[in-house]
């Protein structure tokens, strides 16, 4: 594994010889840099110090002697070093480069800038200063892949110190982005290049209450499968993942025997935000030499921290822009709604206006004319109450002032008024028009708002009619009985009434109909202008019947291929059925 240091190279420049080399203890001040030594032209050590000479086990009071007799400390390509040196006391002039130094069984790259120490007039110099710091140090392979031992101190203080800067790094990468795929895919990436992984996965949780995962980025070795895709995990069959998830620490696992060379081990640590685990993040590698440190599992914990704010974040932001632009798509329906309503509301009026006119100025011929005009200003006049009457039931349930009042209700005598309201309409389109009860011995009772359930119905029927140009529209009812009673403002019913409302008219696409519910929305605006109406009809019919207990559902298999709607209301009372030899619409109990 490659260890980054972290310190910083000081300001090269020549300083005398005599106040350096006159320490008896054979160190010198660091000069602000990590290593500082001097070295006479065979390359001996005069003076030594480096901010590691514990961790490495140095004499500081015997340094010099030790590094010189037992030569632990030399450059790995000592000709190629001495040949700098001596380029160097004879040109006089300082050179910067990085070399490879061992240390036992341990490679250190340095990067290193060697002055000569300036000697007095007309003489030779003889000695350099060099002072360097640290790149990268490396453990000897072989050794590593044989034996399993502890880390060194110096090993473990390299590995914080790159792990930090891992840390700082993917906390930068995050911070640059809201895409929450980038920031995962990055994450993965710098941790599994940068630590040599197998493989490194983010997953997150279906729904706050899953106990499902599913991977959302990957980074893995050549030779692995990927678990992208569709692959979940199960956190119930993973007590890693579930004990991250619930004490957000993180969690270490070891596999004995994984492959012949050693154990694999997996960190599991979950990333959260204000206390809240929002994800998961797994790291899993192939254990051949140490374990993590008490350190490196808060530096994981604190690299979770940050992305699971930054996920918390970036989910924020996501929702913050399907708001504005759910709010600038409902705006943009409301300008649309207006024009239209404009329309809809000038229409009857300039109708009523024109026959009311032709009235006063005398236009009719005779008195079965003018009785004509009125009865068309009379039938224009009642549209446009409609129209009005529609907009202010929605006015008041957006402002939450709709009040409704439930009482039983007949449902035959409801059948009955509206069939005699609109029967004439759908004979006047030449359609069919069919009402069907259910089988029973008696009377249907549901419990609901009798004004408003015959005002679903005729915005229901009406649709139907207006949308249907031949064959015909058929209304009918059935009971949905439950074991379990159905709960409706602190009472409890036997079940529900469904009432459908079939016709054979034009139809939905299937990708047009979720718009059907919304507000100031018309499934198509040139459509709507060849046959009128608000567009408020099924959206008002909708919370109405929300408001009663019940349901609203729409079904189209598409354009041409008709319409059903339906609705469901408490039943007050059971009825008692006839026997099911006799019946055809009463459905089996369901639970």
């Amino acid at each position: 594994m490659t260890i980054i240091a972290n310190s910083q190279l000081a300001n090269v420049f020549s300083p005398n010889l005599e106040s350096i080399t006159s320490r008896t203890d054979g160190s010198l001040p660091t000069l602000g840099a990590e290593l500082v030594y001097t070295q006479d032209a065979a390359g001996r050590y005069l003076t030594f110090c480096w901010q590691y000479n514990d961790l490495l086990g140095l004499n500081t009071e015997k340094i010099v002697d030790e590094l010189n007799q037992a030569q632990t400390f030399a450059p790995v390509d000592k000709v190629t070093y001495l040949e700098r040196l001596h380029r160097i006391l004879t040109s006089l002039m300082p050179e910067r480069f990085q070399c490879w130094f061992s240390y036992h069984q341990e490679l250190f790259e340095l990067e290193l800038v060697i002055s000569p120490i300036m000697p007095s007039l007309g003489t030779a110099a003889t000695t350099v200063l060099v002072m360097g710091r640290l790149l990268q140090a490396t453990l000897n392979k072989k050794q590593v892949r044989v034996t399993s031992r502890k880390p060194t101190q110096i090993e473990l203080v390299l590995r914080s110190q790159q792990h930090q800067k891992l840390v700082n790094r993917i906390t930068r990468n995050i911070r640059r982005t809201l895409d929450l795929d980038i920031i995962w895919q990055q994450t993965v990436d710098s941790l599994g290049k940068a630590l040599g992984l197998e493989r490194c996965i983010i997953c997150r949780p279906y729904q706050p209450c899953s106990s499902k995962v599913k991977v959302m980025a990957e980074y893995h070795q050549p030779e692995l499968t990927s678990m992208l895709g569709s692959q979940e995990i199960d956190i119930d069959s993973e007590p890693a993942f579930a004990q991250a998830l619930a004490t957000l620490e993180p969690v270490v696992i070891e596999v004995p025997g994984y492959t012949e060379s050693g154990r694999q081990k997996t960190l599991v640590v979950a990333t959260c935000y204000q206390d809240q685990a929002n994800g998961l993040v797994a790291l899993t590698w192939q254990d051949e030499c140490y374990t993590l440190t008490e350190s490196e599992l808060e530096l994981a914990k604190e690299a979770a921290d940050q992305l699971g704010t930054a996920i918390a974040h970036a989910t924020l932001y996501k929702e913050l822009e399907a708001a504005r632009q759910k709010a600038e798509e409902a705006s943009r329906l409301k300008s649309e709604f207006l024009a239209n309503v404009s329309h809809e509301i000038r229409t009857p009026l300039n109708g009523m206006i024109g026959f009311l006119k032709l009235i006063l100025e005398g236009m009719a011929d005779d008195p079965e004319e003018q009785n004509q005009f009125l009865t068309e200003a009379h039938h224009l006049s009642i549209h446009l109450l409609n129209i009005i009457n529609d907009i202010l039931d929605i006015a008041k349930i957006e402002a939450g002032k709709m009040e409704l009042v439930y009482a039983p209700v007949k449902l035959d005598e409801l059948f009955s008024d509206v069939e005699n309201f609109m029967r004439p309409q759908a004979e006047m389109r030449n359609l069919s028009f069919r009402m069907q009860m259910p089988a029973t011995s008696d009377e249907i009772i549901v419990q609901s708002n009798y004004q408003r359930l015959l005002q679903v119905m005729l915005n229901l029927l009406g649709n139907a009619i207006k949308f249907t140009h031949e064959g015909g529209v058929t209304v009918s009812a059935d009971l949905v009985l439950k074991k379990a009673k159905a709960n409706f403002q602190g009472q409890q019913f036997p079940g529900m009434v469904r009432v459908r409302v079939a016709d054979t008219g034009i139809g939905v696409s299937l990708d047009k109909q979720d718009k059907l519910f919304q507000l100031f929305s018309q499934v198509d605006g040139s459509r709507t202008r060849q046959y009128g109406g608000t567009g408020l009809g099924l959206a008002i019919s909708q919370k109405l019947v929300e408001a009663m207990g019940g349901e609203v559902h729409f079904y189209s298999l598409g354009e041409g291929l008709g319409s059903t709607v339906t609705f469901t209301v408490p039943l007050y009372q059971q009825p008692v059925m006839v026997s099911s030899s006799d019946s055809d619409s009463i459905n089996s109990c369901e639970c």
